[in-house]
């Protein structure tokens, strides 16, 4: 992991309407604006004037590809290579930050204001910044290859927002370039602009500064003071959770063999991720190395267990729970720090695929009996999960029990006593989706499969759809909302090579309020 951030605020930090700060990263958090323009005239081969400025400052690398490709000799491939080489040899042997800037980073972090980085560089650029500067200080980082559409659309700013969980309107945009303060205001961001290169106008709801020196956290809240306006063309707000009612939003996703079974499976399950507002994953079939490798990229922290399981947090874990040796099938846990005196125990868990209830419900016929006898295995390896819950567990503390249990709920199909899930409701766990939406038949909930809607085995039966992943909790929370997400719409199995969405499974989001 990266540097981590400063000892939070000991209270809620008082500086609301102020939500969050977005920083953009080149020019404004590290002079890079001038290492990235010698990087763009060393492959042009030519000086660059102020005439260039619109094509080279705030774009992403494919755009002044594109434009150097249009004089001809080498394609916007080609040139996108050469830029992305030049420009991160610089970023790493030169990156400084710009002043007052880690000073500004260090009191919103005192103030416990979360803090963003939203950028239209690529992640690998991003992630040499981030080191430098610390990934621990940046809840969320959105690059150029997290959104479809980077600056100056909105898309990068609003991807940030959602990933808080925050009002584009209850937060500050800092940006360096009219390309990214057209980003910022799309967004719905009140803008602090510090020119590096290019100038920018005052305008409402615009404030220009020369530098970050001397900027404090008192003086960006003042930037959003008042009731946030109502124009109809307004970004919708998100849910804003209350300072004293700590919101996690907890995510399940089995990530189907690491997602080695889709192209650019890694890209597209950062994207996932980060639209997801998720603040803490629970993950099956990791690979082994999908946890560490997501983690690096969102600047977050991480737990791994043995080659399958894994949770992603964007808040600090203070403890590890579990054996960190567990095989492929089983339970890990970690717990986090949400807010300053409030932790939660989140735990993952992977149980056995085999034999699978519904196929033995639909396609064979068993009784009740017989598919409650063949949870066996399943309940079993739930009973130890909740063993060893127990053994960590702490009074006050919440737990929170994601995981892909492989087997259909008591609540969706009622005419089985399915004993997994049962199990888990009589050692006090709540199904937050089924919480959020008691009727199965109005919200199913599905969650196998996105990518099987026939059975496998050729015949032209229908795959069973289910609910067999779950956000389970006990203690000390209230549940906000809970939703499936599946990005995209998948092609069915077997051609799913280019699929947006890298699994088989839909992942489950719970938005869980803390009690006081």
């Amino acid at each position: 992991m990266t540097t981590p951030p400063p000892p939070p605020h000991p209270h809620p930090h008082p500086l609301l309407p102020l939500r969050a700060v977005l920083f953009d990263m080149d020019g404004t958090l590290v002079d890079t604006e001038r290492l990235w323009w010698d990087a763009v005239e060393q492959v042009a081969g030519r000086p660059l004037t102020d005439a260039d400025q619109p094509e080279v400052l705030g774009r992403p690398v494919e755009h002044t590809a594109d434009w150097l490709a249009a004089d001809g000799g080498r394609t916007g491939a080609e040139l996108a290579a050469a830029l992305h080489h030049a420009f991160a040899v610089r970023v790493h042997d030169r990156i400084v930050p710009r002043p007052g800037a880690l000073d500004l980073l260090t009191a919103l972090a005192a103030a416990g204001v979360p803090i963003a980085l939203v950028t239209a560089s690529p992640r690998a650029v991003a992630d040499i910044v981030l080191d430098a500067l610390g990934a621990g200080r940046f809840a969320v980082s959105v690059t150029a290859d997290d959104t479809g559409r980077t600056k100056p659309a909105p898309d990068p700013y609003l991807a940030a927002c959602r990933a808080l969980g925050v009002d584009p309107r209850a937060c500050v945009a800092v940006e360096d370039t009219p390309t990214g303060v057209a980003s910022a205001e799309a967004a719905g961001c009140a803008v602090l602009a510090v020119p590096s290169l290019a100038p920018i106008a005052a305008a409402p709801g615009r404030t220009v500064r020369d530098s970050l020196a001397g900027v404090t956290p008192e003086q960006l809240a003042a930037l959003v003071a008042g009731p946030a306006p109502e124009a109809a063309d307004a970004p919708a707000p998100a849910s804003v959770p209350e300072a004293a009612a700590p919101v996690l939003r907890v995510m399940s996703w089995n990530l189907w063999l690491g997602g080695s079974e889709v192209r650019d499976h890694r890209a597209k399950q950062l994207r996932a991720i980060t639209e997801s507002g998720a603040d803490v994953v629970g993950l099956q079939e990791t690979a082994e190395h999908a946890a560490p490798e997501l983690a690096a990229a969102l600047g977050w922290h991480h737990h791994r267990a043995g080659v399958n399981l894994g949770i992603l947090s964007r808040h600090p874990i203070t403890a590890v729970h579990g054996d960190p040796h567990v095989g492929f099938y089983g339970a890990t846990g970690v717990r986090v720090r949400i807010a300053p005196g409030h932790e939660v125990d989140v735990w993952t868990a992977h149980l056995h695929y085999t034999p699978y209830g519904p196929y033995e419900a639909d396609f064979d016929g068993l009784a009740a009996e017989t598919l409650i006898a063949h949870e066996d295995v399943r309940l079993g390896q739930l009973r130890e999960a909740l063993r060893r819950i127990e053994e960590c567990a702490t009074e006050g503390v919440p737990v929170v029990l994601t995981g892909d249990f492989n087997c259909p709920s008591h609540l969706d199909r009622p005419e089985v006593a399915w004993p997994v899930t049962l199990a888990a409701a009589e050692a006090g766990f709540a199904d937050s989706f089924r919480a959020a939406h008691p009727d199965p038949a109005a919200e199913p909930g599905a969650t196998w499969s996105p990518v099987h809607r026939f059975h496998e085995d050729g015949s032209g039966r229908p795959e069973p759809q289910d609910r067999i992943d779950y956000v389970l909790h006990r203690g000390g929370l209230t549940v906000r909302d809970s939703r499936t997400l599946v990005l995209g719409t998948p092609h069915p199995w077997p051609d799913v090579a280019d699929n947006d969405w890298p699994s088989d499974h839909a992942a489950v989001i719970t938005s869980f309020v803390r009690e006081a």
